[in-house]
């Protein structure tokens, strides 16, 4: 063996030592640095993270309530930490950051509440290796009023920048976990219902701490050209997807397959090799497995 084959092989020893005694769950966020997109769903029960495990996912998306919640002791946190940790993939991502009994737009507005809240579950999420919150939180953003005028939905706009200025000076100083904004579709909310005005928010607040998110789902409900994405580029760090007509999980219907392929073909064009998590509605219960395998299929199939 020559010198140069000798201290590649070593090299690869060693690198191979070294993953074999790393925990889990960083074991996992060092495989993901493959250049490829890395895909998800929103299940976090142990028993379905290991069933995900085993079909080839890379990642489990759960709900700040459920994993790091605020409103929860010390107490509590210390054991469920310690189950996070070890559930059998890392879980990168949580969605339903802020709760509807806060208000970020509004009337007699004070957003210090919230922002405690948040700064909380942002701690909570480093310690467990979260890289991705999802504010979406569309009772919470809301705009209140049934038919808020035009004025009404610019100040809201003004309002929940400002909240998601205010979170980004707030948890600077955490490492490790960005939140990202998702535009939701009009059914669910009345303002930031576009990657677009996303972006803009991004741009305004002007903070690593801060970006977007793509949900592919609510892109295709509210008419969000796949273009929207290549124009955010690198704003863009993490995804959702589900079915166009039901929202069920991608596959379940195969000729619905043609809608998602233009916004695959938008993450492709810009490189993304962040998350797409599949948020959907799951049917029935039962026959979890097979979901689970068409769904990443499908989603590799369009990658």
């Amino acid at each position: 063996m020559d010198f140069l084959t000798r201290r590649n092989f070593i090299r690869g020893a060693f690198a191979a030592g070294t993953a074999a005694f790393m925990p889990p769950i960083f074991a996992a966020a060092a495989g993901a640095k493959t250049g490829r997109i890395l895909f998800g769903a929103c299940l976090s029960k142990k028993k379905d993270v290991a069933l995900m495990k085993s079909i080839g996912y890379d990642f489990c998306e759960g709900g700040v309530s459920d994993m790091v919640n605020p409103d929860k002791n010390g107490d509590w946190w210390k054991k469920k930490r310690d189950e996070i940790r070890a559930l059998p993939l890392p879980v990168r991502s949580l969605v339903g950051f802020i709760p509807g009994r806060f208000r970020l737009t509004g009337e007699g507005l004070d957003h210090e509440k919230p922002l405690a809240y948040a700064e909380k579950a942002v701690r909570r999420a480093a310690e467990i290796g979260v890289k991705y919150i999802v504010l979406g939180s569309g009772a919470a953003r809301n705009v209140p009023g049934k038919n808020p005028g035009r004025d009404k939905i610019e100040k809201g706009m003004e309002e929940f920048t400002d909240f998601c200025r205010k979170v980004a000076k707030r948890i600077e100083g955490i490492d490790g976990v960005t939140v990202v904004i998702e535009p939701l579709r009009r059914k669910e909310c009345n303002i930031v219902n576009f990657v677009d005005e996303g972006r803009k928010i991004v741009e305004a607040v002007d903070s690593p701490k801060v970006r977007l998110l793509a949900d592919i789902f609510h892109m295709m409900s509210g008419e969000d050209k796949a273009e929207s994405i290549v124009k955010a580029g690198s704003m863009i760090k993490h995804c959702h997807v589900a079915e166009y007509s039901t929202r069920s999980f991608p596959g379940d219907r195969p000729g619905e397959n043609r809608r998602l392929k233009p916004y695959f073909d938008a993450l492709k064009k810009i490189g993304y090799t962040g998350g797409v998590s599949c948020e959907c509605n799951w049917g029935k219960a039962g026959a979890t497995a097979v979901k689970l395998e068409t769904t990443l299929k499908t989603m590799k199939g369009l990658a």
